[in-house]
């Protein structure tokens, strides 16, 4: 009678420790799902109020790299003066799209001056952008529209940066930190969104349940 007590006790905790671990498991994808939602919500936010810019190298070979900045320094040096008139992100958006063909010409122009025949493509696009780090600052992984520039095959290693509000030709360093590049961000951004950006969160939230499930 005690073994078979012992037993059906013995039984009785395994089942419960069962029960408290798919209870905590399912609470933890719970409140990794909302923080995700909340994340792809928050990224969906910013992405409407700001423009991207990001510009594909032809290939990884340090001279297609070094290209690739010069394009960079030259279009952002021409679109500084541009996008200084924009009202407003709308008013942004239609300045780059009829500033495509200037953009090409003046990348083109770069690369025949530093002896490439390589071919440039712009145009403005909704794109995708990893996680990305200027400073301080921290932009959430999602879809944004962009000024995209391909140079030649564009298989190099990319550069991004923001173009409305104007964050990426203050100067060389090529980051937002708390001064003027910030109060710009402030004035396009709510409080929350600002918030988001500038604590630097991290947005690489992944689902390791789902991946363990989805195993092969």
């Amino acid at each position: 009678m005690n073994i078979f007590y012992k037993k059906h006790a013995a039984h009785g905790k395994w089942e419960h420790a069962i029960m408290l671990a798919v209870l905590l498991l399912a609470t933890g994808f719970a409140l990794a799902a909302g923080h995700t939602l909340h994340n792809i919500q928050m990224q969906q936010e910013i992405a409407s109020r700001i423009i991207r810019f990001h510009v594909r190298a032809n290939s990884d070979s340090s001279t297609d790299q070094a290209l690739k900045l010069k394009v960079r320094d030259g279009v952002g040096a021409m679109m500084e003066g541009r996008l200084k008139a924009a009202r407003d992100r709308d008013d942004s958006s239609r300045i780059i799209q009829q500033s495509l063909t200037d953009i090409e010409e003046c990348a083109e122009e770069i690369l025949r001056e530093n002896g490439s025949s390589d071919m440039v493509s712009a145009s403005l696009t909704d794109a995708w952008f990893p996680v990305r780090t200027y400073g301080k600052s921290v932009f959430p992984q999602g879809t944004y529209e962009a000024l995209q520039i391909t140079i030649g095959e564009g298989k190099g290693h990319n550069w991004w940066c923001v173009m409305y509000p104007n964050l990426c030709f203050n100067g060389s360093l090529y980051q937002i930190d708390e001064g003027e590049n910030a109060k710009k961000l402030r004035q396009v951004l709510t409080p929350d969104e600002y918030k988001t950006v500038m604590e630097g969160r991290n947005y690489r939230v992944e689902f390791r349940i789902l991946r363990f499930l989805n195993r092969d």
